[in-house]
């Protein structure tokens, strides 16, 4: 049933559907027309016949015609009564059990009836319909097909774009659908096709969008990487300050706004791609304690099942941290990672994930105006990227008792030998 809901079979089934329809209108009115013309000439020969008999009849000549006669038995009862109110008139029925036309006019009181067989007349209308129905059948054929085939043209070009659409936002930027521009040339003409336009407009769009996106992560490099040598002097100059409340603060800023400056330019090489790991075999479970004990903050650890994965210990240990500090920042304690083969989740038991976070992932940032929009901070980014680079696959989701969870699978492998 989803295949006859596509736009190929809708497609087809309405061409096809509009084609018997109007070969059923052409059929009807060719057989009314041309039905009316045989018969017609019936009639003619009929009345003819009729008149010579009433001749005949006028001169008390013998008609001499076995075909005529006065009230024969198989008069049809409609035209006897048309003849009793003294009219004439022809119409189709049998005798002794062949089709015939009848003709009947008045005579003393009487029907004097002629009657010429119908049988051709007839077999002629019959094949006359056949061969309508024969050529409305090969017309919606034909008709069908050729709707099938437009419909399947346009119907791929549609997935097609539809296809790249979904590879776009899923954020492969480079995806094109890429019809080809020879038709564009100056002085050609081309005929009007929807389908490319929309194809082409995605195209300029993807690309505008990720010229927009290049640059902005230029501009974030940029602005960082400026900003790292002030920041490292003015980190410098305050250690020179007289020891108190003042210079605590301003290091205390100074170290933030440094921090924030190192996120963005890390974020900065995972947006360019240039990152690469350096993969080893690394036993899960102590990784992951020595992850938690290296970022001083409370959690349990809790190792079901112990497995040495293929990762890079460094950029595993920099998602786990930054995923315990978004679990103390935005959530309460306790704290629970567990460990289970591969597997490592995250359960903190605050008010859990907001449903947009789940849903689309985490937005850099994090800002309380509603106009400027809401992120979820630089530490999940950092994260999102990183696991990106090895490979895990990092999942947001909330615990049905409550809370955040936080699900990373590593890949399980061996190094190549000689590695």
């Amino acid at each position: 049933m989803r295949a006859l809901n596509s736009l190929r079979w809708k497609i087809a089934l309405t061409t096809t559907l509009v084609c018997c329809t109007v070969a059923a209108a052409l059929g009807i009115a060719v057989h009314n027309v041309v039905a009316r013309q045989v018969v017609g000439e019936v009639r003619k020969d009929v009345d003819r016949e009729l008149e010579h008999a009433l001749g005949h009849y006028e001169y008390g000549t013998a008609h001499g015609d076995v075909h005529a006669a006065l009230d024969p038995p198989g008069l049809p009862g409609p035209l006897r009564a048309l003849v009793a109110r003294g009219r004439t008139g022809s119409m189709v029925g049998t005798y002794q059990g062949k089709p015939v036309m009848w003709g009947a006019a008045p005579a003393d009181r009487q029907a004097l009836a002629v009657w010429i067989p119908y049988e051709n007349t007839r077999a002629r209308l019959r094949d006359l319909d056949t061969a309508i129905l024969v050529s409305a059948a090969l017309a919606a054929g034909v008709v069908a097909l050729a709707g099938l085939f437009l419909a399947n043209r346009i119907s791929r070009s549609l997935t097609a774009t539809a296809s790249v659409a979904r590879r776009i936002s899923a954020g492969d930027l480079d995806a094109r659908v890429g019809f080809p521009a020879g038709d564009d040339a100056p002085g050609t003409r081309r005929s009007r096709d929807e389908v490319r336009d929309v194809a082409r407009a995605l195209d300029s769009m993807a690309a505008s969008l990720q010229d927009r996106l290049e640059a902005e992560k230029r501009f974030t490099a940029d602005v960082a990487h400026e900003l790292r040598t002030p920041l490292t002097g003015s980190l410098a100059a305050a250690a020179l300050l007289p020891e108190g409340r003042p210079k605590e603060m301003i290091e205390d800023r100074l170290r933030a706004l440094h921090l924030l400056t190192e996120d963005l330019l890390e974020i900065s090489r995972l947006d360019s791609g240039v990152e690469r790991a350096d993969l080893a075999q690394v036993e899960l479970g102590r990784a992951v304690q020595r992850a938690v004990a290296s970022s001083r903050l409370a959690a349990e650890v809790r190792v079901v099942r112990d497995a040495v994965v293929l990762t890079d210990r460094r950029r595993l240990e920099r998602i786990l941290v930054n995923l315990l500090v978004n679990a103390h920042k935005h959530g309460r304690p306790p704290v629970e990672v567990t460990v289970d083969g591969p597997v490592v989740v995250i359960h903190d038991h605050g008010s859990g994930y907001p449903a947009e976070l789940i849903e689309q992932g985490p937005q850099r940032f994090r800002t309380g105006d509603p106009g400027r929009g809401r992120g979820h901070g630089l530490g999940l980014t950092i994260a999102v990227g990183q696991a990106a680079v090895l490979e895990i696959a990092l999942g947001f989701a909330n615990a049905p008792d409550g809370g955040a969870l936080t699900t990373l699978r590593l890949p399980v492998g061996r190094l190549p030998e000689g590695s």
